[in-house]
Formats: structure tokens, C-alpha cells, sequence
């Protein structure tokens, strides 16, 4: 045995070095393990809404994203086939003081999140290990890690074993726990660009017009990451030589006012699309071992959901070494509960988000436009819709029954 640690994070993307962070600081000693040399633009969530931002507040790592370049978005606007602009800028929601304390939603480039993070941990006393080969989990009351790194391998013990090495788990699957997913319900995908310098400074907006559901979330200095989802049917419509001008084409929505600009704007990072769905994992643990972020599982991107679910998962692992010595499966049983009802109901407004915003048929224009003029005033219809912004959790548990599912897919 080259070492024993109390914990070893499998991963030290935004979940791990985000844990691994928070424990150095309460004084364990910590070793990451990353696959990676370095973070790289791979399109991936780059929003905190709301309750996220509460999340990271609490494990006392908000300075550390806002000196990586995060910037806050103060109001949403709605600009949409539905709307005149005008109307669309009058129905803008606050995102300032939304929730006690949280100045908006934080938008931040992921791959300067995960070194952002991973610097933190190492600067909080984490041991922190990149470039790591093939990594073998034994689990049990002491489980061993065994991994590779320039060539020579290693072997450590430890207390737990936190796996939050992302979609494609290799922890999960060793353990052979189970990981459900659902049939993909549309394509998306986005694209870093500059030179929006026009956009209003603060301003993040989201809306459906013709064939494509857009996401715009701006950042300092004229920067930008731009969402578009469209219908599986068209698959590979941004593919090509040409797929960045074909994006950015795409964007020139009439909805939008000016958005001639999008067209002048310089692609920043690689334009690439996935099939959107949602996952689970119903148990994210084992004799040892505990799973967060995609690695136990990922909402469907849709609804931008990934940072606040990774930051939820932190504190509550955190919180529960700091409340016990306890590492048994047993001690887990609050956070896995809590996660299971957290992503079903996640998993409801992703469904009710894609139905009507991300349907492009005259029968879900219609559902959108009575939907519309009723979910903020609501609380269960509105459930899920606002459930992204101030959390699953903050709303009527009836929000997300398959009765109040059907109210609304019958709307219109």
C-alpha cells in the first residue's frame, strides 16, 4: 500500500475537485484522480441558476467561479415566436434576489471551472493527480484504489471512495451498479463565440421560434455560450465544414432584436450536438463507495441543470462525513433519498420543458402560449418550469404527478 487517504475522488471535474475542495478544507486528506492533463471545451453545462447558486454559496466556493471569469445574469428574457420583443423585454424575470442572497445565475466556462476547482483543491491541501491511466476500485470497509500514472502504478487505501468520474463512470461500472436512461427526446448543442459585445451586459434569454429552442447565456467581454435544440428528426443539421456559420445562422431569430449580430459573432470553441436525455441511478453507492454528479446519473441538459446537481451532491456527501465517522452505505441513506426524489422530479421538467419549447408542431405552439399565460401565478402547474430556477424541492410536491404532467401536455 503506497498510502492511506480518508478520501479518494474518482474524477476532478466540477463535482470532484469541488469536494475534494471542501474536505481539504475541513482538514482531510484528500487525493483526486483525474484522467485529464488539462480541462478542454467539450460544450458542456456552463449556467448555475439560481438555487445552484445557493449550493455553491454554502460550500464557500462562489469567489472561487467569479475569479474564474463567472459573471452573473441579472433577468431572463423571454424572446419568442409568441412575443413582439417589446412584450417579450416587459415579462423578463428577475434573477436578482429571486432567492435570499443570490445575486442571479452565474454563467462561467466549464473548462475554467474544473481547473478553477482543481486548483482550489490542491491550494486547500488536496493531493491532486492528473493524467491518471486505468483506475481499479475494491470496494468494502477499506477499499483499495489501484491506478496508473506515467507509467508506474500505484495502490492506496482509504475511508471512502467518491466516484465522480462523469457520464461514462468507470467506478459505476466496476461496481455494477445499474444506470437507467430514457430515450432521447431531441438534439442539442452550442457553441462558444466572442464579439457579442451588442447583448445587453446581464442578460440571459431563452425561447422557441420556428424549428429550434434557444439558449443564450452571456458572459463578460462580449463572450457568449449559445444552446440550440431541434427535433431527432434532423439529426446532423450542424454537422460539416460548415456547421459554425450554419449555427450562428441559426440564430438570427426574428424574436430577437438585432440578431443580425449573432451572424458577425467569432466562434470561440467547437460546435458539437448529442442526443438529449435523462438518467438515474437509483442506489449510488456500494460498501465504500458513494457516486455524484453524471457518474451517479444527469438530467437532460434541456433545462441546465448539470452544475446545480453536481453542487447539491457535494454539500450533502460533505455533509454527511462531517456529521459522523460513519462511512457505512447506511450513513449515505439521506443524500441517496434525497437525490433519487431530487432528479424525478428534474426528470418531469425536463418532459414539460421539452413539450412545450422544444416540440415544434401548431399543437405544442399553442399549449406554450396557454402555459405561458398562467405558470408563474400557478405553483403546481408552474412546477416544474420553476423548479429550474429555485429548485425541485421549492415547489408542491403535486407539480410533479403524472396528473398534473397530463394538465399541462393537454393545455392549448
Amino acid at each position: 500500500m503506497d498510502r492511506i487517504h480518508d478520501v479518494v475522488v474518482v474524477g476532478g471535474g466540477i463535482a470532484g475537485s469541488a469536494l475534494a475542495t471542501v474536505l481539504a478544507r475541513d482538514g482531510y486528506d484528500v487525493l483526486v484522480l483525474e484522467r485529464q492533463t488539462s480541462y478542454r471545451d467539450k460544450v458542456r453545462g456552463e449556467t448555475l441558476l439560481c438555487w445552484g447558486v445557493v449550493e455553491l454559496q454554502r460550500l464557500g466556493l462562489e469567489q472561487v467561479l467569479l475569479d474564474a471569469g463567472g459573471c452573473y445574469a441579472t433577468r431572463m428574457v423571454p424572446y419568442d415566436e409568441l412575443l413582439p420583443p417589446a412584450h417579450a423585454e416587459a415579462a423578463a424575470a428577475p434573477l436578482a434576489g429571486l432567492l435570499p442572497g443570490v445575486p442571479g445565475a452565474l454563467d462561467v466556462g466549464h473548462p475554467e471551472a474544473c481547473e478553477a476547482l482543481a486548483t482550489a483543491a490542491a491550494g486547500a491541501g488536496a493531493t491532486v493527480v492528473r493524467g491518471v491511466g486505468d483506475v481499479e476500485v475494491v470496494p468494502g470497509e477499506e477499499p483499495v484504489v489501484r491506478y496508473e500514472h506515467d507509467d508506474v502504478a500505484y495502490q492506496v487505501g482509504c475511508r471512502l471512495v467518491v466516484g465522480a468520474d462523469g457520464r461514462m463512470s468507470t467506478v459505476r461500472r466496476q461496481l455494477g451498479i445499474e444506470l437507467q436512461q430514457c430515450a432521447p427526446r431531441t438534439m442539442g448543442g452550442g457553441m462558444l463565440v466572442d464579439g457579442l459585445h451588442d447583448w445587453p451586459a446581464g442578460q440571459m434569454s431563452l425561447g422557441t421560434e420556428g424549428d429550434v429552442y434557444y439558449l443564450m447565456f452571456p458572459r463578460a467581454g462580449g463572450r457568449a455560450r449559445l444552446y440550440l435544440m431541434h427535433d431527432l428528426a434532423q439529426r446532423g443539421r450542424f454537422a460539416g465544414p460548415d456547421r459554425e456559420k450554419a449555427f450562428l445562422d441559426a440564430y438570427q431569430l426574428s424574436c430577437i432584436p438585432g440578431s443580425a449580430m449573432f451572424a458577425a459573432a467569432e466562434p470561440a470553441g467547437p460546435c458539437v450536438f448529442y442526443p438529449m436525455n435523462d438518467s438515474w441511478v437509483d442506489d449510488p453507492r456500494a460498501p465504500g463507495v458513494v457516486l455524484i454528479g453524471d457518474a451517479a446519473g444527469w438530467n437532460d441538459p434541456i433545462i441546465g441543470q448539470g452544475l446545480s446537481i453536481s453542487l447539491r451532491d457535494v454539500r450533502m456527501v460533505a455533509d454527511v462525513l462531517r456529521a459522523s465517522t460513519d462511512r457505512s452505505p447506511a450513513a449515505f441513506t439521506p443524500y441517496v433519498e434525497e437525490r433519487r426524489e431530487r432528479m424525478r422530479r428534474l426528470r418531469i421538467s425536463a418532459e414539460v420543458v421539452t413539450a412545450l419549447s422544444a416540440t415544434f408542431t401548431p399543437q405544442a405552439t399553442a399549449r406554450r402560449a396557454a402555459y405561458s399565460a398562467v405558470f408563474r401565478t400557478d405553483p403546481v402547474l408552474g412546477g416544474p418550469r420553476l423548479a429550474t430556477i429555485v429548485g425541485p424541492d421549492q415547489l408542491p410536491a403535486e407539480g410533479f404527478t403524472r396528473q398534473n404532467v397530463e394538465r399541462i401536455l393537454a393545455m392549448g
